[in-house]
């Protein structure tokens, strides 16, 4: 059995790598419009034979109820990893086989994506492994068995998941996919995020809706007009 897992934070404290450019209010109205945009895609997901939600926040439960989606709930959040794991190992002891663990900020992301990932055919043990857009985090996450090495999501998450990988001896599929590299963790993620299509997302509804859409456009092209003015 193949199941995908959902960890989900207090959205209130996410994205505190944006508060130098985005209030607290912006930052939770951000990290909603992206996890509205993965809930979407997970909706659509062929491959996978539950979707299991870990989270202490009531909103994100919420969502799992109304999809019936199986939730894990949590007493406190220590970090990611820590939820990552516990859901791990009690999807295992419940029969599953492969576990592919997403972030809930890949406001690009279209179900294909996530089922291209579900059908790769895992033999014990594998990982398959999609990085962040600068390639040194860890995006997406699928190991066969599901506690086939401990998570190290963070900094530098990607090479210290290869190294595990590797020190268990299982087979590696490092998938580039710039959809689900795609997440916002701060300003320049932001921007680069901008340069997409965003008409079909709730996060590009809400950039639009909120202004922030504009007010980082305009920002971009006062530094490009700053920047050729000191080649003149």
């Amino acid at each position: 059995m193949r199941v995908l897992l959902l960890p989900v934070k207090n959205l209130r404290n996410a994205k505190n790598r944006l508060a130098c450019v985005l209030t607290p209010e912006e930052r939770l109205g951000l990290a909603q419009a992206m996890l509205a945009d993965t809930v979407r895609a997970v909706q659509g997901v062929r491959y996978a034979a539950k979707v299991f939600v870990i989270s202490d926040y009531q909103p994100a439960l919420d969502v799992a109820v109304e999809n019936g989606w199986e939730i894990l709930r949590e007493d406190r959040q220590i970090s990611e990893s820590e939820s990552v794991d516990a859901a791990s190992r009690i999807c295992e002891e419940r029969g599953v086989r492969s576990l592919l663990r997403l972030p809930i900020d890949l406001p690009l992301i279209q179900p294909g994506d996530i089922d291209e990932l579900l059908a790769i055919d895992c033999h014990s043990p594998t990982m398959a492994i999609v990085p962040s857009r600068d390639g040194t985090g860890t995006n997406a996450l699928l190991r066969t068995p599901p506690t086939l090495f401990p998570s190290h999501f963070g900094e530098g998450s990607f090479a210290k998941h290869l190294a595990e990988a590797k020190q268990a001896r299982a087979e590696i599929f490092a998938r580039r996919n710039p959809r689900l590299e795609m997440d916002v963790d701060d300003e320049s993620d932001l921007r680069a995020l901008l340069e997409y299509d965003l008409r079909a997302t709730a996060t590009g509804r809400w950039l639009r809706e909120t202004g922030l859409d504009a007010r980082f456009r305009g920002v971009s092209k006062k530094e490009a007009g700053v920047a050729a003015g000191n080649h003149l």
